[in-house]
């Protein structure tokens, strides 16, 4: 089995994808999150190519967000796109990645996930309220490569 498949439990990713639902209540923006073993590549160079393997650069306001996890290499990226980076300062991510990033140090993955999704939400709020036309442009499914 590999290191992705032993991340999260079946009961743990339905969780995240509830906490990507609750999140994109309150904001246009699309959230995913992909895993994978590990990356022979730089990992933002990475994140940046399932970006636009995902088809993440298509939603309509350019307001998609995807936290990677290259689970074996202990290392995740958060990365938006262009509607997003163009209104926030250079750290908006900063609060989203030490939200995660303090519960991986301790072990707690799932955690890490479901409250940087929420707070990737809270944050996207701001700029990319949610509209009375908005419809779910991107699968809230992890993916997995």
């Amino acid at each position: 089995m590999s290191k992705v498949e032993e991340f999260l439990t079946h009961e743990e990713e339905q969780e995240i994808i509830s906490a990507i639902r609750i999140a994109e209540k309150n904001t246009s923006g699309e959230i995913r999150v992909h895993l994978e073993d590990s990356s022979e590549k730089d990992h933002y160079e990475r994140a940046l190519e399932v970006f636009y393997l995902l088809q993440m650069h298509k939603t309509a306001q350019a307001n998609g967000v995807l936290i990677y996890v290259a689970v074996k290499d202990h290392k995740f990226v958060i990365c938006g796109d262009k509607g997003i980076n163009d209104l926030v300062a250079k750290d908006f991510w900063n609060t989203t990645k030490n939200v995660i990033q303090n519960h991986f140090k301790k072990g707690q993955f799932k955690q890490g996930l479901v409250e940087g999704i929420l707070k990737a939400g809270s944050e996207l709020k701001a700029h990319f309220p949610w509209q009375v036309d908005d419809k779910d442009e991107l699968s809230n499914e992890i993916s997995k490569g």
